[in-house]
């Protein structure tokens, strides 16, 4: 397979992490010098890195990550150019209503900010976000799968923020993918995309290695 672009950060120690979210660790368990092989100790929230909201993040009888059919996490990319968008900008249904024969059954939705470029920086809190109005319109017109590059597609304000956009999408039964990488690399064209998130037993999120490829 050709064309493929990674959409996801590297993990790794010291990585920005939503305010208040156990912080990534990863160190050896076993050493090649020492046992003859290496094994890594992995310790992080469900919610680090390029990942995956489910229903369970957020209502308790919520879906969960091992409910939910693997298909889901894979369509067709609507990658929408919103970098126009300045920091703590609001994306309105009025932004979004250009791109409505893209906002389809089936689709995922990923909205580009480019707010990628400040992962790591305190710039990163100052994202753009989506209204919940903008959400409800999204949802009515069958899309399931939404995905940001920013922390949130919700307002992040001192580490806490109105939750409209996740109480609309996941109350709906959808899904979130937050903290992607790369999409000005897809805008162009027709792509495909995997959020495969682990299949994680009882578990309201999970990491993603988000990729797409050219159809």
């Amino acid at each position: 397979m050709k064309d493929i672009v990674d959409l996801s950060h590297p993990m790794q120690m010291g990585m920005q992490i939503y305010p208040g979210d156990p912080k990534f660790i990863c160190y050896p368990a076993a050493e090649l010098s020492r046992n003859g092989y290496n094994v890594q100790r992995l310790q992080m929230g469900s919610h680090t890195g390029t990942h995956v909201d489910v229903p369970y993040h957020f209502f308790a009888d919520g879906k969960k990550i091992d409910e939910l059919p693997i298909e889901l996490f894979v369509g067709r990319a609507a990658a929408l150019d919103m970098s126009y968008k300045g920091a703590k900008g609001k994306i309105n249904w009025e932004d979004m209503a250009i791109f409505e024969d893209l906002l389809k059954p089936g689709n995922i939705v990923l909205i580009r900010t480019g707010w990628s470029q400040y992962w790591g920086q305190n710039e990163y809190f100052d994202h753009p976000y989506l209204t919940r109005a903008a959400a409800v319109e999204i949802l009515k017109r069958g899309v399931k799968v939404i995905g940001v590059d920013t922390l949130s597609p919700d307002a992040t304000l001192d580490g806490a923020g109105d939750f409209g956009v996740h109480d609309e999408v996941l109350g709906s039964g959808g899904v979130i993918v937050e903290n992607l990488n790369n999409l000005a690399a897809i805008q162009e064209g027709e792509w495909m995309v995997s959020l495969v998130p682990l299949r994680l037993a009882g578990c309201d999120g999970s990491p993603v290695r988000a990729f797409a490829w050219k159809q």
